[in-house]
């Protein structure tokens, strides 16, 4: 099932069913009005939605319309809680590679930070920010969408809590992050708003390229129109399940609870390339004594996406520019 939310002029934006090949959309009155309230009450309005789904690519949904990924909000537009991991092991040791850094890290146990999810932005939206001089970096994720997931669980039983998956670009800026990471407390400034693909899909729609709880596709990243790489998901060196697990450790995890793998990395990165600037950087300063890739522009256009075995692009793409924000004054 695919579901997204478009804009009404409220926060919350409206639910809709989206069709498998994206092209059409129907809104669910009467199951669910956010999605918000749909992963609240999963159990009930899962199926519902599921028959909607179902209708709708059969061409036999009344109502339907023509979906439109520029009117999308991010699928779930804020969350109570959005955390994201480092679970691919090769970006940090590229970095530490590349910076003499000493991370103070305990082996088998996942780093995650505390994001702020209460202004996400969505795939077709202008990116502001405020200057050039925040060294402004992507990162290429996907992330899964929890219901209520009680504390102290574990794997098995954590990866029956993942209702979706969401493809995204967690921005960072990379003028801080060193600086904001040796404090102790973790990214803030370096952490602004984060950008998600206008289609959230449930995990079976990934078919058998969802398994160990992990996404075992390439994720497409062009920068500008041109390829800039396709790291696979399948590398993860934590699952989901694992991730889950760590994050629910101490505390539990209500519904809407976002949770992103950290930025693709293969380890064959000279053949995939790379899913953000910082990574690509470090490449470089590791054979060649320096970076010579810029941060981006304002101008630059990004995109991601990600195909099934079929060619179909499964959360739509993210197809994005960056901007300079508004000044206090004129917002």
């Amino acid at each position: 099932m695919k579901l997204a939310t478009l804009k009404d002029g409220s926060r919350d934006g409206r639910l809709v069913v989206v069709s498998r090949d994206l092209r059409s959309a129907v809104e669910p009155r009467g199951i669910a009005a956010t999605m918000q309230f749909a992963l609240e009450h999963w159990t009930e309005t899962e199926p519902l939605l599921q028959a909607v789904y179902k209708q709708l690519n059969e061409d036999m949904a009344g109502n339907a319309f023509a979906f439109e990924p520029r009117e999308a909000m991010a699928p779930l537009p804020r969350a109570y809680q959005w955390a994201d991991a480092s679970a691919f092991l090769n970006h940090g040791s590229l970095m530490e590679r590349a910076y003499n850094l000493d991370i103070k890290k305990d082996p088998g146990v996942p780093i995650i930070y505390q994001g702020s999810g209460d202004d996400f932005l969505g795939a077709c939206d202008d990116y502001p920010v405020p200057g050039e001089e925040h060294q402004i970096d992507f990162e290429g994720e996907v992330a899964v969408v929890l219901d209520d997931v009680p504390m102290g669980i574990q794997p098995t039983a954590a990866a029956r809590h993942i209702k979706l998956l969401m493809l995204l670009n967690d921005v960072s800026l990379r003028a801080h992050l060193f600086k904001e990471v040796s404090i102790g407390f973790g990214p803030l400034r370096a952490k602004p708003s984060t950008v998600f693909a206008p289609v959230a899909v449930t995990p079976d729609e990934l078919g058998e390229a969802w398994a160990n709880g992990r996404v075992h596709l390439p994720l497409r990243v062009t920068l500008n129109g041109k390829r800039f790489g396709e790291p696979s998901g399948g590398e993860m060196d934590f699952s989901f399940p694992e991730l889950v697990m760590h994050l629910a450790r101490t505390r539990n995890l209500r519904a809407g609870t976002v949770l992103g793998s950290g930025t693709f990395s293969n380890r064959n990165y000279k053949q995939t390339g790379s899913a953000c600037l910082a990574e690509q950087r470090a490449i470089e300063k590791i054979e060649y004594g320096e970076p010579y890739t810029p941060f981006l522009s304002f101008g630059d256009q990004l995109r991601f996406e990600m195909l099934d075995s079929t060619g179909l692009s499964i959360f739509g793409a993210i197809d994005h520019r960056f901007v300079p924000a508004p000044t206090v004054e004129e917002v």
